[in-house]
């Protein structure tokens, strides 16, 4: 059969058309999907660094809105909020950090939470000779420690307390010569795993990490010894995804959330 001019036209304008429909549809479902997911860019202290990571990663399994992380000093990190970095959410080290920005106007008042109270620690390689248990923090006194590191006191609440409690125990002109200092306490840790300090005042948390199991001991400073490490989040005033970051604030409320953040160390304050 023999088909005239305008139906093989008509027929060709029909198979474009389909091929089009047909390549538009896979950009169309993308690009649905990319719309619909949700995400939410967290900025954290660095002590939060393991157990932050477990708390997303369940929240996202029950929600499926993706937690992106970025940890740092809690100061370094309020400076990168009061400049306009895209975060929704601040988790501190402590909880002067998160109000400074409430009382500046970038952060939400209601939204304030204290979700935990951190622990220092004095921590070395495993083969270590220093013995923690029996001489407690003089261990930095002995002569085979040259070098001691701890968070920048000027952007690491822990750094702070490290400093508070050298002072406690009238240590801290004996050793401030010794001194290295890490820009956040995570970093701090890692001049004792690289060998540049015979030993560091870090976060609990930060050796209770299953990376790090085996591969030094610690002792508990007591908590008298320095200021409480309250530590506070919130919701970031410029946010664009209020909504799921106040979800992610109350899920850290929740029994589940509570649950790792005991496993790394954290003591959780009564509300």
């Amino acid at each position: 059969m023999k088909l005239s001019r305008s139906s093989v036209q008509s027929f060709l304008r029909f198979v474009s058309v389909l091929l089009g429909l047909i390549l538009l549809t896979p950009a169309l479902g993308l690009t649905g999907a990319k719309d619909d997911a949700k995400q939410i860019t967290v900025a954290a202290a660095a002590d939060l660094s393991a157990a932050l990571e477990e708390v997303a990663a369940g929240y996202e399994k029950s929600t499926g809105t993706r937690v992106v992380l970025s940890f740092g000093a809690s100061g370094t990190l309020t400076q990168q909020i009061q400049n306009g970095a895209p975060f929704d959410i601040f988790f501190s080290a402590d909880m002067d950090y998160p109000r400074q920005l409430i009382a500046a106007g970038y952060a939400d008042a209601p939204t304030l939470y204290r979700y935990a109270v951190g622990r220092l620690v004095l921590w070395a390689p495993a083969d270590s000779p220093l013995d923690f248990d029996r001489v407690g923090m003089n261990a930095l006194l002995d002569p085979s420690v040259k070098k001691i590191s701890i968070g920048n006191p000027q952007h690491a609440p822990y750094g702070r307390a490290a400093v508070a409690a050298l002072k406690h125990y009238g240590l801290y002109e004996k050793v401030t010569d010794r001194l290295v200092l890490g820009e956040n306490v995570a970093q701090a840790a890692q001049f004792v795993e690289s060998g540049n300090a015979q030993v560091g005042l870090v976060a609990l948390a930060h050796v209770l990490a299953p990376a790090m199991q085996g591969k030094g001991k610690y002792w508990q400073v007591p908590v008298d010894a320095y200021p409480p490490l309250e530590q506070g989040v919130v919701v970031v005033s410029r946010s664009a995804h209020k909504q799921d970051a106040a979800a992610f604030v109350e899920y850290i409320k929740t029994a589940e959330a509570a649950k790792v953040l005991r496993r790394y160390g954290f003591a959780l304050p009564p509300q």
